[in-house]
């Protein structure tokens, strides 16, 4: 039986597209194939790294890529979820081909601003949220 094939695509790719990554292969790497992407990749945000690995989960061998690179050189996925929060929502790129579009908005926290314990709060929630949303969707295969 084949992977379900599953793409997390958010502006940068990285931060929120990266921990759903992390999450996934995570909860359930063995039932699915994940990548992620940007539409214009940045560098992976520090204090994802370490608000993942405070889960366990390390991502610091990530990197962002560009959602067209990966799709011309991946192929197709079965899922396509976008994890751009509401305002850059219509920046989310639409990837080709027959995948199931999902849309889950989450804050970006390369906006946060204030002290680094406050970007670490706010990146944990947004961290928090992503990993429940992943289970929900888990839960339903």
């Amino acid at each position: 039986m084949s992977k379900i094939r599953v793409l997390f695509v958010c502006i940068h790719n990285s931060a929120r597209s990266q921990m759903a990554e992390g999450f996934l292969r995570h909860l359930a790497g063995d039932r699915f194939e994940v990548a992620s992407a940007g539409i214009e990749p940045g560098a992976l945000n520090p204090v994802v790294v370490q608000v993942m690995k405070e889960r366990g989960i390390d991502i610091s061998r990530h990197w962002a890529k560009g959602v067209e690179a990966l799709v011309a050189a991946e192929g197709g996925f079965d899922y396509v979820i976008t994890v751009c929060d509401e305002s850059q929502a219509a920046r989310c790129p639409v990837v080709p081909g027959p995948a199931r579009r999902l849309h889950w908005g989450f804050d970006d926290p390369s906006s946060f601003e204030g002290s680094p314990e406050d970007r670490l709060v706010f990146t944990r929630r947004v961290r928090d949220r992503i990993e429940e949303s992943l289970k929900e969707w888990l839960a339903t295969f």
